[in-house]
């Protein structure tokens, strides 16, 4: 049985939240960040209009099949160009960031995204924090995230897209996420030989003139890798998205949600005295 993605989004926004509740209910004020650990040099006061800012990205465990939104007809703008990263997960593995981020010990999620974990029904796919100013007429630059499975293919990530956190007289942040899976009909492309099968050397591409085959002229470039050479070559179908923009208030937890992808955040405002 399918489900419908606006009772889906009720029941779990509704099981997020009780989560929640139990976490903040144990965490009471062990967040509060000791003045040594704040990113300033040594001397310096703490700004005004001074936040800690954290975000939890989470992939709720489903089938793909088992989610009724219908998004892959939808036309999707390209990534913004931007040189800040808030979370990148690399084809390797490795993470990169532009922002210093803060010990885990100092978020106050930290609590609730391992029990959203622990219940089995969700990966936690970001978890990070920074410290900065959000003074009036902030305009923020975008933040890049990339996370999740590496889809084979087409050179992305599952869940890719920017985050953006501006202030007027209020804190607003603004998620701009797609959750992508490879399209329906390009899965059969993806499949390996079967056993005992010979690919067809005729569909091989021939090697340039007086040149080697470009996939395997150096093992060492990461230009010239099949991979690199396969990316973008696999159609993406969306799976979900998320296009939302919220009003914060300072020491709230918000979330935010499709189907299968959610985002905690929650904003702390560090005082002089602290």
């Amino acid at each position: 049985m399918q489900i419908d993605g606006t009772r889906w989004n009720r029941y779990a926004t509704r099981a997020f939240l009780a989560a929640l509740l139990l976490t903040v209910s144990t965490t009471g004020t062990a967040q509060q960040p000791e003045r040594a650990s704040l990113p300033l040099e040594p001397g310096k006061p703490i700004p005004e209009d001074y936040y800690r800012a954290e975000f939890v990205i989470l992939e709720r465990i489903v089938e793909p099949e088992a989610v009724n939104e219908k998004m892959s007809g939808r036309s999707v703008e390209p990534p913004v160009e931007t040189d800040q990263v808030l979370w990148s997960v690399l084809q390797d593995g490795s993470t990169e960031t532009t922002l210093n981020l803060a010990p885990r010990n100092d978020l106050y999620l930290a609590n609730a995204a391992k029990r959203l974990e622990r219940s089995g029904r969700y990966r936690v796919l970001v978890s990070a924090g920074w410290y900065e100013a959000f003074p009036p007429d902030y305009e923020g630059t975008p933040l890049r995230i990339e996370a999740g499975d590496w889809i084979e293919g087409a050179g992305t990530r599952e869940v890719e897209g920017h985050i953006t956190i501006d202030r007027q007289r209020y804190l607003h942040v603004g998620v701009h996420l797609n959750h992508w899976q490879t399209a329906e009909d390009a899965r059969p492309a993806l499949d390996e030989p079967a056993a005992g099968e010979i690919p067809d050397a005729s569909t091989e591409e021939a090697p340039p003139p007086g040149g080697e085959n470009p996939a395997t002229t150096s093992a060492g470039d990461p230009a010239v890798q099949p991979q690199a050479l396969r990316a973008e070559s696999v159609p993406l179908e969306l799976l979900t998205w998320i296009r939302e923009t919220r009003r914060m208030r300072s020491e709230e937890v918000h979330f935010l949600d499709s189907p299968t992808i959610g985002v905690l955040v929650f904003f702390k405002k560090i005082e002089a005295t602290e």
